[in-house]
């Protein structure tokens, strides 16, 4: 079977992708992922098939306005911000994954949420689309609202509150969207969307069971990791590792920062408060690059299957990657979201015991993060997070999904 895989986004929305077409590939499928130019090293390292979009839309996280509007973002506010930034840059990625799908000739199309042509390319040509996402929010429920709202609960508007999230995009984008079928040889404005062939959700039950209003065509996989088991971390952070005891992962990701010195000068007080060692992962420069010491050590990345296991506690921004990662690894977990799913995350985590409560980062400090790291010894929040890791070390996440994919080829088919 040959299957596209079309995703969007930061590392967290394009890794587990990756993973999953490892998966597929060992099956014996052809597999072809387009993501953002940004992770075509990622994808040869995996050798997996890449076609590569713009790379404007990963960019602009990155630019004065990007970074400003994840500062002040709180679930869907940061895109909205960003409106007059992304339109101009809409046409080249429909015309992008047009092109890029109809050399491949897929089977079957599976797609991240952001790609919002992915619908219309798979119907135009003939062939099913499954919707893959890390997190949910796209499938209407009851149980809770669309993690892109900053509200725990909306009663009785949680079910709506799922629609306004599958349908944002493409009533934000209806005029680009509409002149993109007019004028697209192969595309037609008038060409019936055919519904989806079902919806993987990337993450596990133990963390996010399946709601009850959810039918067989909608699977919670477990979550795709992406392992390196052959990493190995150089002489200095090894050295600094063995030293003392394991110290606190700190990190945010692909998040951009706007005043990384503050927030890096809050984590060491903290760790000083708390006579506590920490790792401080720079990634995208919300966490600046600081002075080595017996507490705190700096590194630029390391994979998170090696690393976290030698942690003794999380604290990161709540992506849900890395969210995977640290629950994984059972690690007791701090969230301090910036915006999106992350609140969401966050209040999962408090609500399954495995983490205190999200911190607000407008009023973060030393001291707020102090209370944090001492919350996250009580041996009751350990436990949990133990408990939690180890469930989520027996989900079957890309081999369910792969079952689910080659079942719904034949049953489209049939």
């Amino acid at each position: 079977m040959r299957i596209a895989i079309h995703t969007l986004g930061t590392r967290g929305d394009v890794q587990p992708y990756i993973a999953l077409a490892r998966g597929l590939i060992a099956r014996g499928h052809e597999v072809q992922l387009a993501a953002p130019i940004q992770f075509s090293a990622m994808a040869a390292e995996h050798d997996v098939r890449f076609m590569g979009l713009p790379a404007e839309f990963l960019a602009l996280l990155n630019t004065a306005e990007g970074k400003a509007a994840v500062a002040g973002g709180n679930g869907f506010s940061a895109g909205f911000k960003l409106l007059k930034q992304v339109r101009p840059l809409i046409r080249r990625l429909l015309d992008a994954e047009w092109q890029i799908a109809i050399r491949f000739a897929p089977d079957v199309i599976v797609y991240h949420p952001k790609s919002i042509a992915a619908p219309d390319i798979a119907s135009a040509l003939g062939v099913p689309h499954v919707l893959a996402s890390p997190i949910p929010g796209l499938t209407p429920t009851s149980a809770f609202p669309t993690p892109l709202l900053p509200y725990p609960s909306l009663g009785p508007f949680n079910r709506a509150s799922h629609l306004l999230a599958t349908h944002a995009a493409e009533l934000l984008f209806a005029s680009e969207l509409k002149a993109w079928r007019q004028s697209t040889p192969g595309l037609s404005d008038r060409t019936r969307r055919k519904p989806r062939a079902g919806t993987l959700y990337a993450y596990s039950p133990a963390v996010l069971p399946k709601p009850h209003d959810w039918g067989p065509d909608v699977l919670v996989t477990g979550y795709w990791f992406l392992d390196e088991p052959g990493w190995q971390p150089d002489p200095a952070l090894d050295a600094f590792l063995n030293a003392g005891p394991p110290p606190v992962y700190f990190g945010f990701g692909s998040m951009p920062g706007l005043d990384p010195e503050t927030m890096t000068g809050m984590i060491l007080d903290a760790l000083e408060m708390t006579e506590k060692r920490g790792l401080l992962a720079v990634g995208n420069g919300a966490i600046g690059l600081g002075k080595m010491s017996d507490r705190a050590f700096f590194l630029k990345n390391a994979p998170h299957d090696v690393l976290l296991p030698r942690a003794s506690a999380a604290v990161h921004h709540g992506g849900a990657g890395t969210t995977a990662a640290s629950l994984r690894a059972g690690l007791p977990t701090q969230i301090i979201p910036f915006f999106g799913d992350q609140p969401f995350w966050g209040r999962r985590v408090a609500a399954l015991g495995a983490g205190p409560a999200p911190l607000n980062r407008q009023t973060l400090s030393a001291g707020i993060i102090a209370k944090a790291l001492n919350a996250m010894d009580g041996p009751a929040m350990r436990s949990r997070a133990k408990a939690l890791g180890a469930a989520i070390e027996m989900d079957r996440g890309i081999e369910m999904a792969i079952e689910f994919l080659e079942g719904a080829s034949r049953r489209t088919k049939s």
